[in-house]
């Protein structure tokens, strides 16, 4: 069984007398750098000029830079921009402010595992990875709780990186729902992998197949709606809480035989072939080269999938009946 740690295990005074800059301002960027601050933590905020979300930041009560002034004046950068983003941000605004001692650190293990981002020797180099949005990361500390985070040391030029890496989970309120140790080969190419194969990629064609499959069968496209797309949350929900027989033991008998009997018909062992064959392109930096090409040459593919499933009947159907929920006008 893995280890986790939590605030017992982590020294946040180890963070004293360090000024940390968070590049970027969006979902994780405002959660780090509220929660930072709240922990006592000296903390700058650093966006392009221009930015949108400078005003937001000024407005939380951060100072806002340049990225080039706010990597020269902090001790510890944590980067927090889109991954395609990252390499030429950090070429041309943070690497010639990178100094022995100074802490460079990510939230997602892509741009180092895969060679976009290769920082000097004399730095540490670690990940600390909330699992779980940034409003919540926000909202759980807020109310005196955490996200579960991740953390690892890709080098560690102090002597001091996996500590520090803790007391930086600890400064966001992650060792308050505890922190597992991880490497940045391992969260990335496992983070992928659960994005393409399942939690994304797989639950979003699994969603389409089936809405098709009861349309084309001729029964009413917003019921395939609702059994094929809006109860999905309700069966995670019941899995996130207590895991695949607590969902079972709340379902119908029914919903549990079919579960059963019907699941492996579903996903086969050809389906798992292909999960590996994606593992593989993972690994070997296939998936990789082909992402950073596609965001080089302007996402055209990418566009193009949006806008084919913008246009999917389940989209179409989602947008009329989701406007009759009376929770989701409310929220």
């Amino acid at each position: 069984m893995a280890t986790l740690y939590y605030d017992a295990d982590a020294d946040l005074s180890l963070l004293n007398g360090r000024t940390v800059a968070i590049i970027g301002y969006g979902s994780q960027g405002h959660a780090h750098a509220l929660n930072l601050k709240d922990s006592g933590i000296d903390v700058v905020v650093g966006l392009y000029e221009g930015s949108r979300s400078a005003e937001k930041a000024r407005a939380d009560g951060l100072e806002v830079l340049s990225v080039a002034e706010a990597a020269e004046r902090a001790d510890w950068i944590m980067i927090l921009l889109p991954d395609e983003a990252q390499q030429a941000v950090y070429s041309a605004e943070i690497a010639p402010h990178l100094k022995p001692g100074k802490v460079l650190s990510f939230a997602h293990g892509f741009n180092i595992r895969f060679g976009l981002i290769q920082p000097p020797a004399d730095v540490d180099v670690v990940m600390i990875a909330p699992k779980g949005p940034g409003h919540t990361v926000r909202w759980e500390y807020q109310n005196a709780q955490g996200v579960p985070c991740l953390f690892a040391v890709e080098q560690n030029a102090s002597g001091q990186a996996r500590e520090l890496a803790m007391a930086y989970a600890k400064a966001i309120g992650g060792t308050r729902a505890g922190i597992l140790e991880t490497n940045f080969k391992e969260e990335a190419e496992t983070d992928l992998f659960g994005e393409q194969a399942v939690l994304c990629g797989g639950l979003s064609a699994l969603v389409k197949a089936g809405f098709e499959t009861l349309v084309e069968a001729g029964y009413q496209p917003e019921l395939a709606y609702f059994e094929c797309l809006h109860e999905v949350k309700l069966i995670v929900d019941l899995m996130v809480k207590g895991g695949l027989t607590a969902m079972r033991e709340s379902i119908s008998n029914t919903a549990e035989y079919g579960d059963y009997v019907s699941g492996p018909r579903v996903i086969t062992a050809d389906t798992k072939a292909e999960m590996k064959r994606i593992l593989s392109d993972i690994q070997d930096g296939t998936f990789a080269r082909n992402f950073v090409a596609e965001c080089e040459a302007g996402k055209p593919r990418m566009g193009e999938w949006r806008q084919q499933d913008a246009e999917h009947p389940v989209e179409q159907v989602g947008e009329g009946l989701r406007s009759m929920f009376s929770w989701l006008r409310a929220a």
